[in-house]
């Protein structure tokens, strides 16, 4: 038996000698190392398993629970934003709207594109930083919409709000509004150039580029607070 099914072995056999309630919170991953004799690198990969096989569930920052993971964890906006991070949440951003952009380019109406426009030039005129959040919400809420699909409109509208709920811990940098030179500008505009021309690949890409820079800004900012 080689260790790490040694650990799951051991592991199993505490759960049944203590006799824990259903949704206990199990002890930490230090006293379970010591409890058990096993690493802490051991023990991860055992609760690993488990977890996969639904007997525990992990809540980040509050514990392992026996059990599987309650359904309502993930109904709710809340719910959901408790249980993801920041890195999860760009990651997400990354898979869903680089392609809205790329079906906003072909499905875009004359309305759509004039909204994007005014989103665009109203963000270079703002005088703070949460009137231009405001406007960045608006301009991607409305290539979103102008994918016309329901039902990516209504993931994106989800992923949104568990995005403005999960709090990233950050200081915004002086000045009190973004420079001329901020680099999301540039990447709106190019992305809304492209939903114009009616081209998805160019579309598509230029939001993947835009994202990837903002999470790049995010993690440094992050990092330096």
């Amino acid at each position: 038996m080689d260790e790490g099914q040694g650990a799951l072995t051991q592991l199993k056999a505490y759960l049944a000698q203590h006799r824990l309630p259903e949704k206990a919170r199990l002890p930490s991953e230090r006293v379970l190392c010591e409890e058990l004799g096993v690493s802490r690198g051991e023990l991860r990969k055992s609760l690993a398993i488990l977890e996969a096989e639904g007997a525990i569930w992990r809540h980040v920052g509050k514990g392992t629970f026996l059990g599987a993971r309650p359904v309502q964890e993930l109904s709710t906006v809340g719910g959901i934003a408790d249980l993801t991070n920041p890195r999860e949440v760009m990651r997400a951003r990354l898979l869903l709207e680089p392609s809205l952009a790329g079906e906003a380019a072909l499905n875009a109406s004359g309305a759509d594109l004039e909204e994007m426009d005014r989103c665009v030039v109203a963000a270079r005129r703002v005088e703070s930083w949460r009137h231009y959040e405001n406007w960045d919400n608006r301009l991607h809420r409305a290539v979103a919409e102008a994918a016309g699909n329901t039902v990516l409109l209504a993931l994106f509208d989800l992923l949104n709000a568990v995005r403005r709920t999960v709090v990233w811990g950050r200081l915004r940098p002086k000045p009190e509004r973004p420079p001329a030179d901020h680099h999301s500008f540039a990447e709106h505009e190019a992305i809304v150039a492209a939903i114009h021309e009616r081209d998805t690949i160019g579309a598509t890409e230029a939001m993947r580029a835009h994202l990837v820079k903002v999470e790049q800004k995010l993690v440094t900012v992050r990092t330096a607070a």
